[in-house]
């Protein structure tokens, strides 16, 4: 039994080597362990914080963004509506500009029609009264060719002087 039985001196022995192991494991192992899970753990930390950060500040960009693109939406309608009302004033103006011009052609035109009209009327009188004059011209060579004619027209226009 003494194969499976240790010995107390080997028992002792045994423990000092572990304790001298333990220590100097201890010493120049398990405190750098330490050290780089500590600061391995610092860093994770350092990460998370820097995350939540990064999110925080994504957050707020994309709030920013979203009032930028709110604002730029209200400027384009106010774009709009202002270029609308522009684009309505030129047509109203471009109307009555067109108006006032037509009608301006309208009275010259009238007017040219009617000193065409009395240009007209003064030549039909004109040759009416040329015309009266031939006719009655020749009338009244042909009535009064003859002396005892002209006696009488000139008794008849003497009497009619006397009465009006």
């Amino acid at each position: 039994m003494s194969l499976v039985t240790p010995d107390i001196g080997l028992i002792i022995w045994q423990l000092i080597i572990f304790l001298i192991v333990l220590f100097i494991l201890r010493t120049f192992v398990w405190v750098p362990i330490l050290g780089a899970l500590k600061t391995r753990e610092f860093q994770i930390e350092d990460s998370l914080r820097a995350a939540d950060h990064a999110k925080e500040e994504m957050k707020q960009i994309q709030a920013d963004n979203e009032y930028l693109l709110q604002e730029a939406r209200i400027e384009r309608d106010v774009i709009l509506k202002e270029a609308r009302q522009e684009a309505t004033q030129i047509v109203d103006h471009a109307k009555a500009e067109t108006s006032g011009i037509t009608s301006k052609m309208i009275q010259d035109a009238r007017d040219a029609i009617e000193l065409e009209k009395r240009a007209a009327l003064v030549e039909v009188r004109e040759l009416v009264g040329t015309l009266s004059l031939e006719i009655a011209e020749k009338v009244l060579r042909e009535k009064l060719s003859d002396d005892k004619s002209q006696k009488s027209l000139v008794e008849k226009f003497i009497k009619e002087a006397k009465i009006n």
